[in-house]
Order: structure tokens, then C-alpha cells, then sequence
């Protein structure tokens, strides 16, 4: 079998929340070897401490927070234990090092030195106090690549504001084109976190780009990737319509922007939480769609019979859509559709997604054992290699768990130098985490 594309790359990561170690998993399931640097005591990722911050006695049962525990049960190791933090651990090793000290950056260093990338997603600042520069790094292994990801990049006026995805999302436009049309707008609406999701993919894309290019060169690389510049391209129409037509798009609900008509979310049989998305992109579709449902008197009506009359008339079309739909499970809409080649498919939860007959034919989903949680089903890879296949080689990472595999195999340390690290609290697990309980 063929070695995994980033098979010999080693790369360090001090990422938090979901754009960075969600990157970071992703260049892991390539094959690199992913380092977690961690710390007992400032736990750098809000969502491997966030119950540092939210003690359980403060949480009512049944809180959001609580659901993200495996039976809701916060347990003797929650850094261990965090559904938000797990889904993207897979592939990586943990060391646990205390970066505010001399000792604790000498050995940093020394990890720096036999490293090929360096990815931090921290606010601005953070990285430049403990001195983990880019000029500082290049200077112990003028060949590492060194992503830096805030919120807004490390240059421009608001490179020093703190950013989250619910906030970033407003700053790049995304949460005023999100919503429904008859709605307070932007009040109603929900955090996606898109920038995460996007900067992920970017990052990746940005470290593999870079070894290219270190591979030609022989040279390191320093990368300036604001997060929420990742972002905002993916609403290039709603960005052209202002350039070119000073015309501010509005929330469109389910409702296409590029003239797909009807385009909508209908409700199917079978209860409040049964619906069905439906989108019909010409006039043949269109066509097709009339004669899958059984023709209604009302398909003929000249009205609907072109584009831009379905356009001006979407709201009389759901509803008299609607009253088909309401008679069918969402599963049958989807599939009498489809085979007349219209396009349509289920408004489907996380319980259905697990059974999924595409997703399970697929094998999408990963059976892992986790030594904290147990074993669960997880999403799987983004895409596949037809000789290359990608595996859960590692289960999500505990908290330090390869401080011995980290200080011992990848930089060499001596038993009495590990014992002395360890007895000043410079490296080791949560053995002596304070946890207020």
C-alpha cells in the first residue's frame, strides 16, 4: 500500500475551538504527525476547558453543555470527555508543556527544531507574549512553515479585536444574508460558525501549498490567514450584486437567489419536524415536477409555466406545493422526485443522518473507541483515495497522553531530565490539574 501523502510531516499545533484543530485533524488523517501542545495549567482551547470556566455545579441538568457529555455526565477527566472538542482530535498526539516558563520554551524549541509546521488560530498577541514568533521559530529551523490564523489576520485596523465565529460571521456579511424574509431582520437567526468550517479547509490547503513550495526551495514559509477572509468569498454573489448594481441583498429564507423557482423547505406527513427541501432550476424540470405529482389542475395554469412567473408567484406555489408534500413521508417526496429528475431531498436530524442509507452504503461514519467515552460513531473523511485509504489511526487525543511517545521518542530526553520537568510541573499530565469542583 502507498504511504499517505503527509507521511514524514511533523506538525505542532496550539489551535483552539473549531477552525484550527479541525485544520490541524485534517492534515493528521493525510498522515502527518500531529503534536497537540497543551497546557494543565492555561488550557489554551475553550472547548477542551471549557468546563474549567463553567463549573457543573453552576449547570442546570439538561443544559446544552451537559448534552455534549456522554449521558450528560461531566466525569472525573471532562477535558477528556467534551463531544465539542473530540469531533476533531482524531489523528494527533498530546504533550502537556508549560510555555510561560524558560524550561518549558527550551523544550518547545527543541520540538520546533524537528518539526515541519507550526499552526496556531489564537487571538493576536497570544503567540507573540510567549514568543512563538515566526521570526523566533525560523530562527531554531529556517525550514518550518508557520500558519497564523485570527480572527481578522495579524495586520489592519481591527487585527487586535478579539473574534468568535458568531461575531465574525456579522463582521463578513453572513449572518445579515441569513434568515427568514418575514422576520425581524437580522434578529432571527442561528450561529453556523461557517468561518470555522471554511478556514479549516483553507489551512490545509495553505500548509500543503507551502510544502510544495519548501519542496522546490528548500525554504520556510510564513502564512497570514485571516479567518474571516476565508469566509467572505463564499458569498461572492451577494458581494457582486452591491459592486456591480449597488443593490444590498436581504435574507431570502429557502428561497434561491439565483432565480430557482419554487425553491423552498415543505412540510411532509408525519409530524412538526417532517420536511422536505425542493428546488426546480428550469422550466423542464418544472415540467417534470407537474407530471411526478399527478398533474393538479393548477400546474397548468400559465402563471407558472416560465421562470419568471413562478418567481413573482412563489408564495401561491408553496402552498399549493405544500398540499402535496403534506400528504407524502419525506423520504417518498424525495425519491418520487428524484426519478422524474427533479431535485429534492429530506430535512434529515443527526439520528437519521446516522442511518442514512447513502451514508452508511458509503461507509461515511467511523466506529471509535475513545478511552474516556467509549465507543461512538463519528463523521468521517472529506474525501477518499482509492490506494491511499485514510483510517482513524489514533482515537481522539486525551490530554497529555503521549507525553512519554512526545519527550522520550521525538526529542530524546533522558529519564532524569523527564523527572525533573515533571517535578517542577514544566511537562506532564493533569495528574495535578486544579479543578474546583
Amino acid at each position: 500500500m502507498l504511504k499517505l501523502p503527509l507521511e514524514g510531516i511533523r506538525v505542532m499545533e496550539i489551535t483552539v475551538v473549531w477552525a484550527g484543530p479541525f485544520a490541524c485533524m485534517m492534515l493528521g488523517d493525510l498522515g502527518a504527525e500531529v503534536i497537540r501542545v497543551e497546557s494543565v495549567q492555561h488550557f489554551p482551547s475553550s472547548t477542551r476547558g471549557l468546563m474549567l470556566k463553567i463549573p457543573p455545579s453552576a449547570m442546570k441538568p439538561g443544559s446544552y453543555y451537559h448534552r455534549l457529555y456522554l449521558d450528560s455526565e461531566v466525569g472525573d477527566r471532562p477535558w477528556d470527555r467534551f463531544a465539542y472538542f473530540n469531533r476533531h482530535a482524531r489523528n494527533k498526539l498530546s504533550c502537556c508543556l508549560d510555555l510561560t516558563r524558560p524550561q518549558g520554551m527550551g523544550v518547545f524549541r527543541r520540538l520546533a527544531q524537528v518539526s515541519d509546521v507550526f499552526y496556531e488560530n489564537n487571538a493576536v498577541g497570544v503567540m507573540e507574549k510567549l514568543g512563538i514568533t515566526y521570526e523566533a521559530l525560523s530562527q531554531w529551523n529556517p525550514k518550518i512553515i508557520y500558519l497564523s490564523n485570527p480572527g481578522f489576520g495579524n495586520t489592519g485596523r481591527y487585527k487586535d479585536y478579539l473574534g468568535f465565529g458568531v461575531n465574525i460571521e456579522a463582521v463578513t456579511g453572513h449572518t445579515w444574508l441569513r434568515g427568514y424574509n418575514d422576520q425581524d431582520h437580522p434578529m432571527h437567526n442561528t450561529a453556523v460558525y461557517h468561518m470555522d468550517a471554511a478556514g479549516g479547509a483553507a489551512g490545509v490547503f495553505a500548509v500543503l501549498t507551502a510544502l510544495h513550495y519548501r519542496n522546490r526551495t528548500g525554504k520556510g514559509f510564513y502564512i497570514d490567514m485571516a479567518g474571516a477572509e476565508t469566509a467572505i468569498p463564499h458569498f461572492g454573489e451577494a458581494v457582486m450584486d452591491y459592486v456591480m448594481n449597488r443593490r444590498v441583498q436581504r435574507t431570502v429564507g429557502n428561497r434561491d437567489m439565483h432565480g430557482a423557482a419554487p425553491c423552498g423547505c415543505y412540510r411532509c406527513r408525519g409530524g412538526p419536524d417532517e420536511w422536505v427541501c425542493i428546488t426546480i432550476t428550469s422550466d423542464e424540470e418544472w415540467r417534470a415536477f407537474c407530471q411526478a405529482i399527478g398533474s393538479p389542475a393548477w400546474a397548468s395554469d400559465e402563471r407558472f409555466a416560465h421562470v419568471l412567473g413562478r418567481l413573482q408567484h412563489q408564495g401561491e406555489l408553496d402552498k399549493l406545493i405544500e398540499e402535496w408534500t403534506s400528504r407524502h413521508d419525506k423520504y417518498e417526496v424525495m425519491v418520487i422526485l428524484q426519478q422524474a429528475g427533479v431535485p429534492a431531498g429530506p430535512v434529515i436530524g443527526d439520528k437519521d443522518a446516522h442511518r442514512d442509507p447513502q451514508l452508511t452504503s458509503r461507509h461515511f461514519f467511523e466506529v471509535v473507541n475513545q478511552r474516556e467515552t467509549g465507543t461512538h460513531i463519528y463523521p468521517g473523511f472529506l474525501w477518499r483515495y482509492s490506494k491511499t485509504p485514510m483510517t482513524v489511526r489514533r482515537p481522539p487525543v486525551c490530554l497529555g497522553e503521549h507525553n512519554e511517545l512526545v519527550f522520550s521518542e521525538v526529542l530524546h530526553m533522558a529519564d532524569d531530565e523527564k523527572a525533573d520537568l515533571a517535578a517542577k510541573q514544566i511537562i506532564g499530565g493533569d495528574a495535578y490539574l486544579e479543578y474546583n469542583r
